[in-house]
């Protein structure tokens, strides 16, 4: 049984009654069934924390001590993470009977049927790469991830603008928003998903066929799970990284830790563009022919015979429905990098504090 904000808690406390075996459940909401009593925690075998390092990165500490420290029965305790930060190994030690720690070597991070790519572009270029990369690569369904949640956004809104069937996902969402724009890609309502590293950790899509790092990962772990996303169920994928002059070290990092090397590649010339999508809107319009999807246009196109030759009705055809490459500039804001795993390490522990502090005041940001 799923257990989360957002979802009507009478319904949950019915369902509850029905005695589930397993319970899937953030802190929050779980606190609160505890504190209602329609949880009881005296019978559990088995607790998970899935994504620990993520979940107190994000302020969760107190809740999850909270939720470990009210199990009485004797059980197993299960811990997945990223990262073995020392916030995880002392929630191990404090929860945790003995533990054995299991990890997976760096080598095998990485999946050999995913095709690595990076393109070195200036800042304020990536946005208009990223929309001729997706026009010429036409990918089935394509994950684009930002740095911050105001990143997303504006990613979404740009695509959006530029004809893009496009969504974005992040933590600011509600429950159901969420769901509802993963619901979509999965339906193939929308084509692309914007998403930030916390908001696609845990997504399970099939068919997604390009990842595009539009801002480089922060460290080697997040770049194996953003480029897991594709190459899945034994399928191929491609992962495409934007980096910017001054983050080639970073790259560099990343290569040498998942023991992978990137393959650069140029940005695509406006030929290269055109010519790609030229190539697609012909593969619609025989592929409409191919359905017999145009006997209702028959009428309007003999008149147009009439008046027009077919070549060039056709190729004026194809001028307006091939995109052009000069549309509307979208104005993205820079994210600059962190350098550091000091930088990062503050940055954490601030955004712990504030989350932590409006989540007791009932403050939803």
């Amino acid at each position: 049984l799923p257990i989360y904000g957002g979802q009507d808690i009478n319904r949950q406390i019915k369902a509850l009654k029905k005695r589930p075996h397993i319970i899937s459940a953030t802190p929050g909401r779980l606190m609160d069934h505890m504190k209602r009593r329609t949880i009881r925690l005296n019978h559990i075998r088995t607790a998970v924390l899935d994504e620990a390092d993520e979940m107190l990165n994000m302020g969760f500490i107190e809740d999850i001590q909270t939720i470990l420290g009210g199990i009485s029965s004797p059980h197993q305790t299960l811990l997945f993470s990223a990262t073995m930060s020392k916030q995880v190994q002392s929630l191990a030690q404090k929860f945790m009977n003995n533990p054995e720690l299991v990890k997976v070597k760096a080598k095998e991070l990485t999946v050999k049927n995913i095709e690595q790519q990076y393109v070195e572009i200036p800042e304020n270029r990536k946005f208009d790469v990223l929309c001729n990369l997706v026009d010429l690569q036409s990918p089935d369904l394509a994950i684009v991830f930002g740095r911050t949640k105001k990143r997303v956004d504006e990613l979404a809104e740009g695509l959006k603008k530029r004809g893009y069937a496009a969504e974005g996902i992040h933590g600011d969402l509600t429950q159901s928003k969420r769901a509802d724009v993963i619901r979509q890609f999965k339906e193939h309502t929308i084509e692309i998903m914007v998403a930030t590293d916390v908001a696609a950790r845990g997504l399970d899509i099939t068919g997604v066929s390009h990842v595009y790092n539009f801002d480089i990962p922060q460290d080697p772990e997040s770049y194996v799970h953003r480029i897991g996303r594709t190459g899945r169920a034994g399928t191929k994928g491609l992962a495409v990284t934007f980096i910017t002059p001054r983050e080639r070290h970073h790259l560099k990092v990343i290569e040498d830790v998942t023991k992978t090397k990137m393959s650069r590649q140029s940005p695509p010339t406006s030929s290269e563009v055109m010519a790609g999508n030229q190539e697609a809107v012909i593969h619609r319009i025989l592929s409409t022919i191919d359905k017999r999807e145009f006997e209702e246009y028959k009428p309007m196109a003999n008149k147009l015979l009439e008046e027009v030759d077919s070549v060039s009705l056709l190729s004026a055809t194809l001028k307006l429905l091939t995109k052009e490459s000069n549309m509307a500039p979208v104005q993205l804001t820079e994210v600059a990098p962190l350098r550091n795993k000091k930088a990062r390490a503050e940055r954490r522990r601030g955004r712990g504090r504030k989350e932590t502090v409006g989540r007791k005041k009932n403050y939803r940001k």
